[in-house]
């Protein structure tokens, strides 16, 4: 088992320090891993709610609105599971040592973007690149 790393309260990635020095990987481990809690625990109270709030209203106009409220909730749910889903990979790059640099070029993925979008796996430029190519593709 690994030894825990000290990372003060009020730490920050500088650009100055090693790239994915220890301190850096749990800085990013934690940020991950405290993003999926939140994300899993607003999953919970999605579903309480849902669950709570099965009733039956008579009015048409006001139950179209409550599906409707409902059909959006569920929606932003799945995006949210979907994000859970890439946070986990993000944390299984940690593990494999791969977190952090850009999965076209090898390159390191600048910390302001890492801190922005923890789960990015390219860099600005190669990111850019893909949405060029695949605007171009989509407008075919």
């Amino acid at each position: 088992m690994k030894a825990q790393v000290f990372l003060p309260e009020d730490y920050r990635p500088a650009e100055d320090e090693e790239f994915m020095n220890e301190r850096q990987v749990e800085y990013f481990r934690r940020k991950l891993l405290n993003w999926k809690n939140e994300l899993v625990a607003g999953s919970k109270d999605t579903i309480e709610g849902l669950q709570d709030g099965t009733r039956n209203i008579p009015d048409v106009a006001d139950r179209a609105s409550e599906e409707t409220d409902r059909a959006l909730e569920l929606r932003t749910r799945d995006r949210q599971r979907k994000l859970v889903a890439k946070i986990d990979a993000a944390l299984r790059r940690i593990d494999e040592g791969e977190y952090g640099y850009c999965e076209d070029t090898g390159e390191p993925i600048s910390l302001k973007r890492l801190d922005a979008r923890p789960i990015a796996t390219l860099s600005l430029e190669a990111q850019e690149r893909h949405e060029r190519r695949e605007k171009v593709h989509r407008d075919d």
